[in-house]
């Protein structure tokens, strides 16, 4: 693609970092405290994983997901082994990351991409906490757990997607050389007349 805007890489780690800590910080002392049905609640994190993934891509996704996982292991009120959710978020964010070069920003795909992040955060969890010996990791819970736990995800992440693709559009730049008269190749292409067929 002609005329793409480059990406600032210090604008992208630092908002990467503000998007992370902001949703740690509303997963505790918010999403944690809602009275939804079943115990289960919309997991921020998670969802701001998957988006730095989509909109980064994979090395970026997995960086953030295991620090985004490591310090949800460590924030208080956590009950379990150190470093589940960084090996899950980390996982997470890897195979996201992957799924981004085959989408575009506009398309239904990040939603996909949310609902089986949330899926496979879910269970991976679980499957970690059984391996572990954790006591509330069981099949049980997990069937119960699961439908849940991907319905507020998904409808919470039109709202956590978009506003990490908001924050992240801000630090791209543009080209270096690039004039103000230089037109993208898909407007070119139309103001021509050419189309592909």
């Amino acid at each position: 693609m002609l005329n793409a805007p480059e990406a600032s890489p210090t604008g992208r780690r630092v908002i990467s970092a503000v998007v992370i800590v902001v949703a740690l910080v509303l997963q505790v002392s918010v999403a944690n405290r809602l009275p939804l049905p079943g115990g289960v609640t919309p997991d921020l994190v998670l969802l701001s994983v998957v988006a730095l993934a989509l909109v980064s891509g994979s090395l970026t996704g997995c960086v953030a997901g295991f620090c985004a996982g490591l310090a949800a292991d460590i924030v208080p009120p956590a009950d379990h082994t150190i470093g589940r959710y960084a090996l899950v978020y980390c996982i997470i964010g890897y195979v996201c990351g992957i799924a981004a070069a085959e989408m575009d920003r506009q398309s239904m795909v990040p939603f996909f991409a949310v609902a089986a992040g949330a899926l496979l955060g879910t269970v991976a969890y679980a499957a970690i906490g059984m391996l572990l010996g954790d006591p509330r990791a069981s099949w049980t819970i997990v069937a119960r757990m699961v439908p849940l736990q991907v319905l507020y995800d998904v409808i919470a992440s039109p709202f956590v997607v978009w506003a990490v693709l908001r924050a992240t559009r801000r630090y791209e730049r543009p080209e270096r050389g690039r004039d103000r008269f230089s037109v993208p190749a898909a407007r070119y292409r139309a103001m021509s007349g050419r189309t592909r067929l």
